[in-house]
């Protein structure tokens, strides 16, 4: 009975982890065709915005690789469970270093972005495909007791806020003219991905007290 239960266990960890390791796969995939998108159109339109996204994406693919390093080295990753978390942080540190720059000489040289109509479009399917995906991603960390999975839910969810703050920027810009709003959203950005670095840097995440 007692090694039947044990049995059952494992087989529903390993599940649980082949889910995790699915969820990877389908980030990269995702994140890497939003990244060759948004980099594209912004840097067609001269959208600080648009290419800190997608930016953003790319490293969100390195994120899910990295995870599913850690994903794959079984009960033994514990050093990778670090490692993994100290990637996510250095990451998102220097995409915020990246927007905050680029969104300054934007606006300090008045360099007014062209209308994105691809990058408003990416912006709404982004706000809602990464709220399904990081649920999922939370679901699975505290399942399988992963803080760099958790992290890299964080990490998806930033993707979803980041979302929203394009789609005000290239929406105002659009239709109203307000060139300054693309920068100025390009800025938003910069603290909350910089706040969510230190937080992995540091080995925590917004639920660090519930999963270990």
């Amino acid at each position: 009975m007692n090694q039947s239960t044990i049995s059952l266990e494992g087989v529903s960890r390993t599940a649980l982890v082949k889910r995790g390791r699915r969820l990877e796969y389908f980030t990269i995939g995702w994140n890497m065709l939003e990244a060759l998108i948004a980099v594209g159109a912004g840097f067609l339109a001269g959208s600080s915005a648009l290419v800190g996204f997608g930016f953003d994406s790319v490293i969100e693919s390195a994120s899910g690789a990295a995870l599913l390093w850690r994903l794959h080295d079984g009960e033994k990753g514990e050093q990778r469970e670090r490692t993994a978390l100290k990637l996510v942080g250095a990451s998102f540190l220097f995409l915020a270093a990246y927007v905050a720059f680029d969104a300054g000489k934007s606006l300090i040289l008045r360099e007014p972005p062209e209308e994105s109509y691809v990058g408003i479009a990416l912006a709404v399917l982004s706000l809602v495909v990464m709220p399904i995906l990081a649920g999922k991603k939370r679901r699975v960390a505290a399942q399988i007791n992963s803080r760099a999975l958790q992290a890299d839910s964080r990490q998806t969810d930033i993707c979803a806020y980041l979302s929203a703050i394009l789609l005000v920027g290239l929406a105002l810009n659009a239709l109203f003219g307000f060139w300054w709003a693309d920068p100025v959203a390009a800025f938003i950005m910069s603290p909350i991905i910089a706040r969510e670095g230190m937080e992995a840097l540091r080995g925590k995440t917004c639920c660090d007290e519930t999963c270990h």
